[in-house]
């Protein structure tokens, strides 16, 4: 659009990445155009191709600061060496997380079990094989077993000793019963111990079970809100290193737990170093690869690594069937990881949000290196450097509330993130519940998230990020309410569809994390990122309670997360566009809220005076 007044424009040079004199427009003429080919790079055209096929870039200090780090690194190329390695590198220290998130699935199932009868009690084999009472199994109306009581042992005894034979001279349904004060036994033929026949946190002491992963969630919780901000003061990659220690030696001791108190403080620290990591690692990917990579790698490069450390999970337990050993057997994943140290860089893109530009130029000129590339003499411009003041000011997740916009944005993808959580992480750990095997339950639940990555890679990359995100969670909401209508009979069709939810949902985890990640400025997007991962884990704290409705209801669950699973689809569409647009690096660079009302291309206009005006608004101003 043409102004009256006399406006300037930058034409940035594609190849060398520097700022080229200014250009005077006035009274609706113009010299140069900036065109945008692709996501985040630009190219100098010639000034006779029509206007409408352009986006004019503004010489402002918005401008400069959102395009010029990657205009100023696009001499390093896409996909050298350098970025090869960076890439696998981050994807491989995901692998442990797949592994460890999950393998609660195991480590705290419930075998088959009934009232423990000591074998010092002189019993008639009859009156030992119907010592334990018959109830109605409440999801199949079946007579089973009872798992929490026995007939009154001293009257068994009696009827024993005198040669009464039970359901003939006795009649059972008038015995007395008893809870099982000698302990219960425990089918083997599974897992030969987990945590609930170690610690016999089954009848009155089952809602432990539950409780368990959901303090290993509110450890997620916690690391979520802490690692983020430290990440954002401190540093990507040392956030990174020190929770993955922390993750592995907590992981450790936890082995040597003489009891579930102990085993569940242990498993809260284990949580918080798992996501602290996950996210750091994320983040970093993120704000070192060039655009397209960037998207392979938030997408489907994490996830896809994430979900094989998920499917080695049940190959592992199925040969190691004790839990501590399991978890010993996670600890030495840990201590490979050690030697990345020295081939993982810091984000020079966060070096220069902290105005230590001679660090971030040293890691580029590194970089260079690698790939045989030869830097330019100025790789980051003055003005840049002038701009790490505005940078520099201090954040934390108060400004993630601060303005109307971005409050609006947070809250929309808190709740997002909430059910996406609550979604995931119950059918994940309701695999163990499904008909047939566990273990192939658990890995056909793994090897559904990859083809569900590989399309989120896809979606990402070619399609809008608000409808790709949308679409997956409303589908997934639909196809675990379809769930409650398929007869009891068509357990394989009800699990069909129970995987189809997974798949969808996955899809749907995979594009918000990386969705988040566009939204958000540089200098608080590490925060944004972790306190969006802190607000879902309330969801993921109350996961396993849904899990736990089964008993009441088998189709409860189902109804309750398919409703709001569909519900979160409808809110997202209320988020802002990101795709084809530039990573923002201040929060005033961000998109408004409602993005559904926004009919027009986000061309930023923003003076520097302007930028700073609006870091100073107060949090009722828009």
């Amino acid at each position: 659009h043409t102004r009256t007044h006399t406006r300037y424009f930058t034409v940035v040079n594609h190849h060398l990445g520097q700022p080229q004199p200014k250009v005077n427009t006035a009274g609706g003429r113009w010299d140069g155009l900036v065109a945008e080919t692709k996501p985040l790079n630009y190219k100098v055209l010639h000034p006779c191709l029509p206007l409408t096929c352009f986006k004019l870039a503004p010489r402002s200090a918005t401008t400069n600061n959102m395009n010029d780090y990657e205009d100023a690194t696009d001499f390093l190329g896409e996909w050298g060496r350098f970025q090869q390695q960076v890439f696998f590198l981050l994807c491989l220290s995901i692998v442990p997380n797949g592994f460890m998130g999950m393998s609660i699935v195991f480590v705290a199932d419930t075998p088959p079990h009934r009232c423990l009868i000591p074998a010092d009690v002189n019993l008639t084999a009859a009156w030992r094989n119907s010592s334990i009472p018959l109830e109605v199994e409440s999801h199949s109306d079946a007579l089973v077993p009872s798992k929490c009581a026995r007939y009154k042992l001293e009257d068994v005894l009696s009827f024993s000793d005198r040669g009464l034979m039970p359901g003939v001279d006795v009649n059972l349904s008038n015995v007395p019963t008893e809870s099982c004060l000698d302990g219960w036994e425990y089918d083997q033929s599974m897992y030969i111990s987990t945590i609930i026949s170690e610690w016999d946190l089954v009848c009155d002491d089952r809602w432990k079970n539950p409780l368990t992963s959901s303090l290993y969630f509110c450890g997620v919780l916690t690391g979520s809100f802490v690692s983020g901000q430290f990440s954002d003061r401190y540093g990507r990659k040392i956030v990174l290193f020190v929770t993955m220690a922390v993750q592995t030696v907590f992981t450790f001791i936890q082995v040597f737990s003489p009891s579930w108190t102990m085993f569940c403080a242990m498993f809260f620290v284990v949580g918080f170093g798992l996501i602290s990591n996950y996210v750091a690692a994320f983040v970093l990917g993120t704000e070192i690869l060039g655009p397209r990579v960037r998207t392979v790698f938030s997408t489907a490069g994490v996830t896809l690594f994430f979900g094989a450390g998920y499917m080695l999970l049940p190959l592992f337990a199925y040969f190691i069937r004790d839990w501590r050993m399991l978890l010993l057997g996670q600890t030495l994943a840990g201590f490979l990881y050690v030697p990345l140290w020295w081939y993982i860089p810091e984000s020079p893109r966060w070096l220069l949000s902290q105005g230590r530009v001679e660090e971030a130029e040293a890691i580029v000129r590194d970089a260079a290196k690698r790939n045989k590339i030869e830097p330019p003499p100025v790789i980051f411009s003055p003005l840049q450097k002038e701009l790490q003041c505005e940078k520099r000011k201090a954040h934390n997740i108060c400004d993630l509330l601060r303005s109307r916009n971005i409050r609006w944005i947070s809250v929309t993808l808190w709740l997002v993130w909430n059910t996406v959580t609550i979604a995931y992480f119950a059918l994940s750990l309701n695999t163990a519940n499904l008909h047939g095997n566990a273990y192939f339950n658990c890995f056909l639940s793994a090897v559904v998230e990859m083809p569900a990555y590989a399309l989120s890679w896809v979606l990402f990359r070619w399609c809008s990020r608000r409808r790709s995100l949308s679409l997956s969670l409303f589908m997934g909401g639909l196809f675990l309410l379809f769930i409650q209508l398929i007869p009891a009979n068509l357990i394989y069709l009800a699990i069909t569809l129970e995987m189809m939810g997974k798949f969808a949902v996955t899809t749907a985890f995979s594009i918000v994390y990386a969705y988040t990640a566009e939204l958000y400025p540089t200098v608080v997007r590490n925060t944004a990122v972790g306190t969006c991962s802190m607000a879902s884990r309330i969801g993921s704290i109350i996961a396993p309670y849904f899990i736990y409705l089964r008993s009441y209801s088998i189709s409860l669950p189902y109804i309750l997360m398919g409703s709001i699973t569909a519900l979160s689809g409808l809110l997202s569409l209320l988020l802002p566009e990101s795709y084809g647009m530039p990573l923002p690096d201040t929060i005033s660079h961000m998109q408004n809220f409602p993005g559904c009302c926004q009919k027009t291309p986000y061309t930023p206009t923003h003076t520097e005076e302007q930028e700073h005006a609006a870091e100073r608004k107060s949090p009722v101003d828009p």
